[in-house]
């Protein structure tokens, strides 16, 4: 026999589960940091434009167990492959057909070393198995090298080889270099350093005043060439010369 309270329980709708965008506490950045997110977020996604399949963000929450809101984690920067590029306000895992980061950044400091290096590790490395990890110290607070990263072999993360300030990384096919303070990619088939969409802009423009320079120079000195021509000519004719 069902009484009326059960039956109000059976009727009413199971507790929605909130997966929050934000979790309260302040952000405390310094501006070579804020520049290091902003700057891998605008190269990897202008380099990735014409891949809609290909997912790149940061400074959101990762959510990897349904159901559970506490386990996530929130990497500065990170890529996903075979999902598409779109907003999200945070990344749930199940809702992607279970795909996890293929490679995640995060642009570390003294403050934030610990959580960076053992726990966030781990979790990468065990929970998300993110085939590659990258950690960069713009200030050079700790870290020897400032810039260092992992890949996983064998369920476990094997330290890479800096080399000349630049690690590779396989999944993207790209290098990542030290430059003064600050973290640049460079594409190895071209040698070129990957650029945001504004650099791009700005790049064309130089090219384009540039090639419009050495056209105005061309022809001046065509004009010039056609000028003395025409003076020596009327020498010619002047003196009687052939």
């Amino acid at each position: 026999m069902t009484t009326s309270a059960g039956k109000e329980a059976l009727e009413r709708p199971a507790k929605e589960i909130v997966y929050p965008v934000r979790d309260g506490k302040p952000v405390g950045e310094t501006d070579a940091h804020v520049d290091l997110t902003l700057l891998g977020k605008e190269v990897l996604r202008n380099f990735f434009r014409d891949r809609p399949d290909v997912y790149v963000s940061g400074n959101n929450f990762i959510y990897f167990e349904q159901g559970n809101p506490k386990a996530r984690v929130s990497p500065d920067g990170y890529i996903v492959f075979g999902v598409p590029m779109r907003q999200r306000d945070c990344y749930k895992v199940w809702e992607e057909s279970g795909r996890t980061p293929a490679v995640v950044f995060e642009y570390t400091s003294r403050s934030t070393r610990k959580t960076d290096q053992n726990e966030k590790r781990v979790l990468y490395e065990q929970s998300l198995r993110v085939p590659e990890y990258f950690l960069f110290d713009p200030r050079g607070d700790y870290m020897r090298p400032r810039l260092q990263g992992y890949r996983l072999a064998g369920g476990t993360y094997v330290p890479l080889l800096l080399a000349d300030d630049r690690l590779y990384s396989e999944q993207l096919n790209l290098f990542l270099v030290i430059e003064h303070n600050t973290m640049r990619f460079y594409n190895p088939e071209t040698g070129e350093v990957l650029r945001t969409l504004v650099e791009e802009t700005q790049a064309h423009l130089t090219d384009q005043r540039r090639a419009d320079y050495e056209a105005e120079r061309a022809d001046a000195a065509e004009a010039e060439v056609a000028r003395l021509m025409a003076e020596l000519n009327a020498l010619k004719q002047k003196t009687g010369q052939p």
